[in-house]
């Protein structure tokens, strides 16, 4: 049995119910799970930790990202264009991704949100380019096994390329027959359901306007099957808006609500252009929301109504989304985002820094339904991280 003990902590942030702030306790990790919190604790640990000159959080929680994109950070010719030209020019370059290409993306991505507090990522990968195997994903659970960050791969998925309407180079595109295929594959592979797994599987279709609404309806029915999450992108933008009332003379969500995707086993990267009345749909139905305050200023794809859906109690998580429209894994930077994002827009008492901290821990623990993370209770994981209070910022 492997202990850690951190001592007299100057400060441990807990998110639990009670929202305790506790000063100069201790905490007693045991098999990497949380054994007990208290003022003294008498144990003889494997490894001691001073904590006096350190702030103690839960391990933050990432609930969207592209990791493989850490190879196209701030190419000069997407700087200033909107989503959908943004995805146009970059999908050419995409196409050319190898495995070598995802497991160092991959380890980049991870060791950037590990060393900024994060401790459990999800990422959305659906990018499968013809001429290369089709075992992708598995480069990224090969990765964070080896870094030890927890994590959720979804298996993404393009149906719908440019020759049938859609968005992505049909040399990314597969049939939905692999599609599927390979997402039993990788739940049988990897997902695993008990509590304090580090590797889980996702069931996640790019958007409305890469696949088809038959792989939409089969995706959900076998994710449910498997009982796994499921996950996409949605309402992002205006263009995403436009092109679901032409084509499918609908708005995204109420497209959504169409085949079957909506319930307290998805969740929706982005948010953006919801009414408040599909914001109660959400919150009626457990439907969670990944918000992405970083790629959604830069992409300048405008702001989700965060602090109604808070309101509402939607289930919403905290995202850095991928690294060509953040340039960074940064999941502290995404806190301060998010916070200054709303207190601009919807006034000063929208937001406190307590409830953008609530997004990134108990909101990501409820958007993944992993119980067990999110916050520092005895009995939970030992995901966690420590803020020196003798760096020079804090001066």
């Amino acid at each position: 049995m492997s202990s850690i003990l951190i001592k007299n902590i100057k400060e441990m942030v807990t998110m639990d119910k009670e929202r305790n702030r506790l000063k100069g306790y201790s905490l007693l990790i045991k098999d990497n799970r949380v054994d007990k919190i208290a003022q003294e604790i008498e144990f003889t640990a494997d490894q001691v930790i001073d904590g006096a000159d350190y702030f103690l959080y839960p391990g933050l929680i990432n609930t969207h990202h592209h990791f493989y994109q850490t190879l196209t950070r701030n190419i000069a010719q997407v700087q200033n264009v909107e989503l959908f030209n943004w995805l146009k020019y970059l999908y050419p370059i995409w196409a050319r991704l190898t495995p070598e290409a995802v497991y160092y993306s991959s380890l980049v991505a991870m060791g950037e949100l590990l060393k900024t507090g994060c401790t459990t990522s999800v990422d959305q990968f659906y990018v499968f380019p013809r001429s290369q195997p089709k075992e992708l994903l598995d480069e990224e659970f090969r990765a964070a096994e080896e870094i030890g960050i927890r994590f959720h791969g979804s298996r993404g998925s393009m149906s719908l390329g440019e020759k049938d309407g859609g968005l992505p180079p049909d040399s990314v595109v597969q049939s939905e027959e692999e599609i599927l295929s390979d997402s039993q594959r990788v739940i049988e592979k990897f997902h695993n359901s008990r509590p304090f797994a580090m590797q889980r599987v996702v069931l996640a279709p790019c958007s409305p306007f890469s696949v088809t609404e038959n792989l939409l309806r089969e995706s959900i029915k076998l994710a449910r099957n498997y009982k796994v999450r499921s996950h996409t992108h949605l309402a992002e933008t205006k263009d995403e808006e436009k092109y679901c009332q032409e084509i499918f003379s609908m708005r995204p969500l109420d497209y959504m609500k169409k085949v079957g995707w909506l319930g307290k086993d998805i969740w929706f990267a982005h948010g953006v252009d919801l009414t408040e009345r599909e914001i109660d749909l959400l919150a009626d139905t457990g439907t969670g929301v990944a918000h992405c305050p970083v790629s959604n200023q830069k992409l300048a794809s405008g702001a989700a109504n965060i602090p109604y859906m808070l309101q509402k109690r939607v289930p919403v998580g905290l995202a850095v989304d991928g690294s060509a429209s953040n340039d960074s894994s940064n999941m502290i930077a995404e806190l301060k985002a998010a916070f200054l994002m709303h207190r601009l827009i919807y006034g000063i008492s929208s937001m406190s820094a307590e409830e953008v901290l609530s997004m990134a821990t108990n909101g990501g623990r409820d958007v993944l339904n992993q119980q067990e993370i999110g916050s520092l209770e005895e009995g939970k994981a030992a995901d966690m991280f420590l803020i020196s209070s003798k760096r020079l910022g804090f001066a």
